[in-house]
């Protein structure tokens, strides 16, 4: 087993949260979420954030809006609905959830 597919399985896994927790304090089109993404060290292609941002969309989390750019075509600016927030906040409970079990399985195993 290659631990590169592990790690990126396990980035898999938190993009959504990560998504949506970037979106939390407004709108922001696609290359600045992969940029925030990027300056967080989650290694993130174009091809990988599309059809994720799609899905959370027709799940009823995102919204976007169009805007004319002066450097080229229409930007999508995407933003949390009021659906996409609820569904935050209980991911961020989930998180700090798995976080305190995974710390503590890991720790256990360390102290052994």
């Amino acid at each position: 087993m290659k631990i590169e597919n592990t790690k990126a399985q396990m980035r898999k896994g938190v993009l959504e949260y990560c998504i949506l927790s970037i979106l939390k304090d407004g709108e922001a089109y696609t290359s600045d979420i992969l940029e925030s993404l990027k300056d967080a060290k989650m290694l993130v292609v174009e091809g990988t954030i599309y059809p994720l941002l799609t899905r959370l969309k027709n799940a009823g989390l995102l919204t976007y809006r169009w805007e004319e750019s002066t450097s080229g075509p229409p930007r999508k600016y995407y933003d949390l609905t009021e659906t996409g927030k609820i569904f935050l906040k209980e991911l961020d409970t989930t998180w700090s959830d798995l976080q305190k079990a995974v710390n503590r399985v890991t720790s256990e195993k360390i102290k052994k």
